[in-house]
């Protein structure tokens, strides 16, 4: 993604989103933190399938604003860890709900080997060239059987118009791929599901509409949205799709099989 790009998406409208949030009530926070990485089902969806639970660590990669992670505390009573390279996404996520978040890459997780109990990356791989860089450091940290969580943008066929800036869709043959490379098995996936809560839809698009109105006018909003179009006209076209996948770490010389290429 060009610097512009990428600081427009994920860095501005994080903190937008935080500024947003103090106007209008706390309880805007998770909707507003975790617009354009998950929604109420698809973590429902993950946090069942990893069997989130009281203690867990759960280590959340590429974590934006913390709407996902802090979804999974007040739900499941999760311990999370965010790793987020953006300052301003990850200064978002402390001020508005207080999590501990590690200024970091992917690539480089600064956290000891079998340190996490869990993991999550929702919406990230499809912005990251080196994938088997992130799922290797994914794997490492996290503890030999411990499950990943994955929200995945995948490409389903060539595609012919124009791909938000920075975004590499990996197919589906091509996640499996990595995913075994990186020492994962996927158990189970599913397409994202649809729709929202009403009440969780209309808090987001309130913290929307106040970014809209104090930034309009800024550059970085216009590049901003530029990329959400782009998004929306390759999933109206059937060319992108959303998947969830969860994974379990496997040790080292494990066999792997994966069931991705098989639904």
């Amino acid at each position: 993604m060009t610097a512009s790009a990428m600081v427009a998406e994920f860095d501005d409208v994080a903190a937008w989103t935080a500024d947003a949030v103090e106007q209008l009530g706390e309880r805007h926070a998770i909707p507003a933190a975790c617009r354009g990485s998950a929604s109420p089902a698809a973590l429902a969806w993950l946090a069942e399938a990893c069997e989130l639970s009281p203690g867990i660590r759960l280590l959340d990669v590429g974590a934006g604003a913390g709407g996902p992670a802090a979804w999974a505390v007040e739900r499941f009573g999760v311990r999370p860890i965010l790793l987020e390279p953006m300052p301003a996404a990850g200064r978002a996520a402390a001020r508005l709900f207080g999590l501990p978040v590690i200024a970091g890459d992917g690539r480089r997780i600064p956290l000891r080997t079998g340190s996490a109990d869990a993991a999550w990356c929702l919406g990230v791989l499809c912005t990251v060239q080196d994938k088997a860089a992130v799922l290797g450091e994914i794997h490492r940290v996290l503890t030999p059987g411990a499950s990943l969580g994955l929200l995945v943008v995948i490409a389903r066929g060539p595609q012919l118009l124009p791909v938000p800036d920075g975004n590499h869709f990996p197919t589906q043959g091509e996640l499996a791929g990595l995913l075994a490379g990186a020492g994962f098995e996927i158990v189970e996936q599913t397409d994202q599901p649809g729709g929202m809560p009403p009440s969780w839809s209309r808090r987001a698009e309130q913290v929307a509409a106040v970014i809209a109105t104090r930034h309009r006018a800024e550059p970085a909003y216009a590049l901003a949205a530029h990329q959400g179009e782009r998004f929306t006209r390759l999933f109206a076209s059937g060319q992108i799709a959303v998947r969830l996948i969860h994974a379990v770490s496997r040790p080292a010389g494990h066999p792997l099989k994966s069931r991705m290429e098989e639904r």
